[in-house]
């Protein structure tokens, strides 16, 4: 097998001859996703949440990024997706304060959800709180990693980057 001089070559193309590392990423993404998903809907039970959820989610795309490249990430999730995502995670967190305002509550007052059982009210009204969380915080940090990427992919070698 023939390595070569890939200077020349386009970035990340060293990446795609780590055949162990590509195979490994691909076998641990999903249970990364399953443990992020996992944590998030238990959040409001135990340890963890929707801000630690998401951030797990995260990782998992981040690790896909970073061994298949950030322009494979952004074909398999496209930028407009993860900005609807955003915006979707932090309507659903509005949409469940503004609710509890709506039934003569505060906001976030999530007894007032189920008025005949505050205590359902208020496992509803974390539980997708936390859904909320996790769903801005994943696509703001995915977001976050495929700008910084970008800005990456476009330094060309020579130049001076900050």
């Amino acid at each position: 097998m023939d390595y070569g001089d890939t200077q020349g070559s386009k970035p990340g193309s060293q990446m795609s001859q780590q055949t162990l590392l590509r195979v490994v990423a691909k076998m641990t993404v999903p249970f990364i996703l399953i443990f992020g998903f996992y944590v998030i809907l238990h959040g409001e039970l135990g340890p963890g949440g929707g801000f630690q959820g998401g951030v797990i989610l995260a990782a998992a795309f981040i690790l896909y990024g970073l061994v298949f490249g950030a322009d494979e990430l952004r074909r398999r999730i496209p930028p407009a997706i993860i900005d609807a995502c955003m915006a979707l995670g932090a309507l659903l967190y509005a949409s469940v304060g503004l609710a509890c305002v709506f039934y003569g509550g505060t906001f976030l007052d999530y007894g007032m959800l189920r008025s005949n059982s505050a205590g359902d009210g208020e496992a509803l009204g974390m539980s997708l709180v936390e859904y909320g969380v996790g769903l801005t915080v994943c696509s703001v940090m995915v977001t976050i990693y495929l700008q910084i990427s970008e800005r990456r992919s476009t330094i060309r070698p020579g130049e001076e980057s900050l």
